[in-house]
């Protein structure tokens, strides 16, 4: 199982690597364009914007797993051990159905989108709104890879790529 965990980690890690390598590649080469010859290229701005959007929704699961979003958690530190336990798992539960909550939303939302293309490339919306709905699940996944550590010990994964095993606490900011 933990291989299978480090393979879906890297394997989304790599798409981020390669979606955030495009948008540098197209700015860059739209820049250089309108520098050296002056023209731009009429869909550059429009393949990095999208490619913004996908690498947000993509990246916040890989950022849920490490503790990088805001937490405060002033109330979790002032409650028993076993208060803090029950407050990490409420706390999961309302994150599942949350994020549960949006893949549904988001999936409608591209769904009524399907239609209307975009203004350079042409491409239907739902390419562009599918982000919401695949980052959302995403999420979903990430968080139950980590939500037993956490609602035990309150620990996110490592981002150094360390062993599955090691775990870090998330402290006053965590």
């Amino acid at each position: 199982m933990k291989r299978i965990e480090r393979a879906f980690v890297a394997l989304n890690g790599w798409a981020l690597i390669l979606m955030l390598s495009g948008m540098a590649l197209v700015v860059g080469a739209n820049i250089a364009l309108r520098y050296l010859t002056s023209h731009s290229l009429p869909w550059a701005d429009e393949v990095a914007r999208y490619l913004m959007i996908w690498l947000t929704f993509i990246g916040a699961g890989l950022i849920l797993r490490i503790g990088g979003h805001v937490a405060i958690t002033n109330l979790q530190d002032v409650l028993p051990t076993t208060g803090q336990k029950v407050l990490r798992a409420v706390i999961v539960l309302i994150l599942l159905a949350f994020f549960g909550y949006m893949v549904f939303v988001g999936w409608q939302y591209a769904q009524r989108m399907q239609y209307q293309m975009t203004p350079a490339l042409r491409l239907p919306f739902i390419y562009i709104y599918a982000a919401m709905p695949v980052g959302f699940a995403l999420l979903i996944v990430h968080l139950l890879l980590i939500a037993r550590p956490f609602i035990e010990a309150g620990a996110y994964k490592p981002l150094d790529g360390q062993g599955a095993d090691e775990m870090v606490t998330g402290g006053a900011n965590g």
